[in-house]
C-alpha cells in the first residue's frame, strides 16, 4: 500500500503540472521526468503510469543512476557495493525503508523485470563506474531496447553512485550537468 500511495501521488502531481501548464508557465513540450538513484526509480515508474493512462507522456526521461532492482542481484551489487561509499546494504536498506511488506520482485519494487516498457517516450540513462546500481541501469538500456523503446546510455568512468550532486567540486558532475541541460533544451532532436 505504501508504494502504490507514493506512485499515485506522483502521477497526480504530473498530471496537475501537464493540466495546468499553461497557467505554471510550463511547456509542455519539454516536461522531462529526472531523477537520480531512488528518484530514477520514481522517474521511471511515474512514467509508466502516464503512459498507461493514454492521455500524455513526458517528451523523455533522464535516469541518473537508478534504483531498479531490489533484489541486489547485480554483479555490480557483489563488486562495488562494499568499498564506494554507497554500500549493498545501505541501498537494500532503503528498500526495505521505503517497499515495507512488499514482496522485492514486484515489478514497482524492481522495475527492471518489467515487460511492459513499450510506449515509453525517449529514455537516456546514466550510470557511474563504480556504483552498485551500475549493472542494473545498463540491463535496463538493453530491456527498453529489445521492447522497442528509443534509449541511450552512458557510463561515467572513475565515478561513484552521487557524483551528479558532487557539481561543486566534480567536472564530471558538471559535464554530465550539462549534458542534461542540453538534452533537455533540444528536446526537438530528440
Amino acid at each position: 500500500m505504501f508504494i502504490l500511495l507514493h506512485m499515485m501521488m506522483l502521477k497526480n502531481a504530473a498530471n496537475i503540472i501537464w493540466r495546468h501548464s499553461e497557467v505554471l508557465g510550463v511547456d509542455r513540450n519539454y516536461i522531462t521526468f529526472i531523477g537520480d538513484s531512488a528518484g530514477g526509480h520514481l522517474a521511471l515508474i511515474s512514467a509508466l503510469r502516464v503512459r498507461n493512462t493514454g492521455q500524455w507522456l513526458p517528451r523523455q526521461l533522464i535516469l541518473i543512476y537508478p534504483m531498479l532492482d531490489a533484489t541486489a542481484s547485480s554483479y555490480s551489487y557483489k563488486i562495488n557495493g562494499s568499498d564506494y561509499v554507497l554500500t549493498s546494504d545501505t541501498l537494500l536498506s532503503g528498500f526495505e525503508a521505503y517497499f515495507p511488506n512488499t514482496d522485492f520482485t514486484h515489478p514497482e519494487a524492481s522495475p527492471l523485470f518489467r515487460n511492459d516498457f513499450a510506449g515509453l517516450p525517449p529514455v537516456h540513462i546514466i550510470t557511474a563506474e563504480y556504483d552498485p546500481l551500475r549493472d542494473e541501469g545498463e540491463d535496463l538500456f538493453n530491456r527498453m531496447i529489445d521492447q522497442g523503446v528509443t534509449c541511450t546510455a552512458q557510463r561515467y568512468l572513475g565515478v561513484i553512485h552521487g557524483f551528479f550532486q558532487l557539481g561543486g567540486i566534480s567536472q564530471t558532475a558538471r559535464n554530465l550537468m550539462r549534458d542534461i541541460c542540453t538534452r533537455i533544451c533540444s528536446v526537438d532532436k530528440i
